[in-house]
């Protein structure tokens, strides 16, 4: 008989650029996950432990942002004059200027996306202030380095079936940003479209998906 498929979330402390994301996941989930069960993680959690934010008020905001950031609709990330310069520190001022201007043009043709495609992988991975764990609420959060290389150490660590990096929001929305060998990324992220991450007040970055092994299999 098939082993139920489960998720639960596991509530940590507050997690900063001290900890290392890896120890921290094993020392909250050792006595809960199996080897048919796969581990999944907040993207802005491992982004904060390894320091890839930056606080609004350090930010000088330039012309460009300010008008570029107009076009994006208000419940996006890059929607305020501050998440629009944190990408454009990264990724370059004029390239995320083209990419917008080019986007725009694009959707006229019916190909919509573009600009998170041409603007570079950080466009679609900011989070402006909010949905984090306070007190990194009041910060600007950039997409994690190196996802898969992450998620294949919990992975080793853990003994699991698999782990996953993933951004998750309570817009229905749920995409993959790391993941290991033999996990269905896509089919795993739509068990998450309910957000069961409670990354802000809620302390809750970290799920472990039980039997998600035989739920792949069978479905």
């Amino acid at each position: 008989m098939a082993e139920e498929l489960e998720l639960i979330p596991v509530p940590t402390r507050i997690l900063t650029e001290k900890d290392d994301i890896v120890d921290t996941i094993e020392r909250y989930t050792k006595d809960k996950i199996g080897e048919n069960d796969l581990l999944c993680c907040a993207e802005s959690v491992v982004a904060i432990t390894q320091g890839r934010y930056v606080r609004p008020e350090d930010l000088k905001i330039s012309k460009v942002a300010q008008f570029c950031c107009r076009f994006i609709p208000d419940y996006g990330s890059l929607a305020s004059p501050h998440g629009m310069q944190s990408l454009m520190n990264v990724e370059g001022k004029w390239r995320v200027a083209f990419a917008l201007f080019a986007g725009f043009i694009a959707k006229i043709f019916g190909k919509s996306g573009m600009f998170y495609v041409w603007g570079g992988k950080e466009t679609a991975m900011i989070d402006d202030v909010t949905g984090t764990m306070p007190p990194f609420d009041k910060c600007i959060v950039y997409g994690p380095g190196e996802p898969n290389e992450v998620v294949k150490k919990i992975q080793e660590r853990l003994g699991c079936f698999g782990a996953m990096i993933a951004d998750v929001n309570d817009l229905k929305r749920s995409r993959v940003v790391g993941v290991t060998d033999k996990v269905d990324g896509p089919k795993a992220a739509q068990l998450l479209i309910d957000n069961p991450f409670g990354n802000a007040s809620q302390k809750t970055p970290i799920c472990i998906i039980k039997n998600y092994k035989q739920y792949q299999e069978n479905n």
